[in-house]
């Protein structure tokens, strides 16, 4: 599905990825941890064109690497960006019309399938997204990518600064996904949610993946967790 070889990304002289390469698959969800600085979101910035790249991104076989954000997220990759870039002035349904492509005609979810993810959302329907908490901010914005009716969603640091009970209702909305067939890239410091739900595990460090396996190999590789992870 996404496969990413030798991936290098510069911010002007600054270079910061040092050749990256991961794969993930259909339904799978991936888990992409380390300390800030580590080039985590610089990736998934990377993924969506945002960021001056060398090297290869291939979707579903097709080269991505140089087609703008907006090309990328219709061949059906979502981004939920850890500043969450919702819409202030607007209502929360507003917010979630404009994540739909088109008119929104054959996708796998409605607003109603929204609502009942988050009902809270139902009952802010009406509100200016700019006077939600930050939890419901970041509801908004996972459900609004979700209405883009994306194969593949990355989502950046979603549970940052979010209370436990919203934590929890981050963590079964990616069960949701992973249900529904979805794959994700998960960018997360907090190490339970990401091993609880994630198929595998990469761990970067200074631009580079240190670690790549499964949630329990993780957990056994003492010297990663203690180099990589821990502060």
């Amino acid at each position: 599905m996404l496969k990413i070889e030798n991936l290098h990304a510069f911010y002007g002289k600054s270079h910061v990825l040092h050749g990256v390469s991961f794969d993930i698959k259909v339904g799978e969800i991936v888990s992409l941890l380390g300390r800030n600085g580590s080039g985590r979101s610089t990736t998934a910035r990377s993924i969506m064109g945002l960021v001056e790249c060398q090297g290869s991104i291939e979707w579903n076989g097709q080269a991505i690497l140089d087609k703008k954000a907006y090309q990328i997220a219709h061949l059906g990759i979502g981004y939920v960006p850890e500043n969450r870039d919702i819409f202030p002035k607007l209502t929360v349904h507003q917010n979630l019309m404009l994540g739909q492509k088109g008119k929104g005609e054959g996708s796998r979810w409605s607003f109603d399938d929204m609502y009942a993810m988050f009902p809270r959302l139902r009952e802010r329907q009406h509100t200016e997204a700019g006077v939600l908490s930050g939890g419901e901010q970041q509801m908004l914005t996972l459900c609004r990518t979700l209405m883009g009716d994306p194969d593949l969603i990355i989502i950046d640091e979603p549970t940052e600064g979010l209370a436990p009970k919203i934590v929890a209702l981050v963590g079964q909305y990616l069960e949701t996904l992973k249900q529904k067939g979805i794959s994700v890239l998960l960018i997360e410091q907090k190490l339970t949610i990401a091993m609880d739900i994630s198929d595998r595990v990469l761990v970067m460090g200074h631009g580079s993946i240190v670690f790549s396996g499964t949630p329990t190999q993780l957990r056994e590789d003492a010297y990663i967790r203690r180099e990589w992870l821990e502060v």
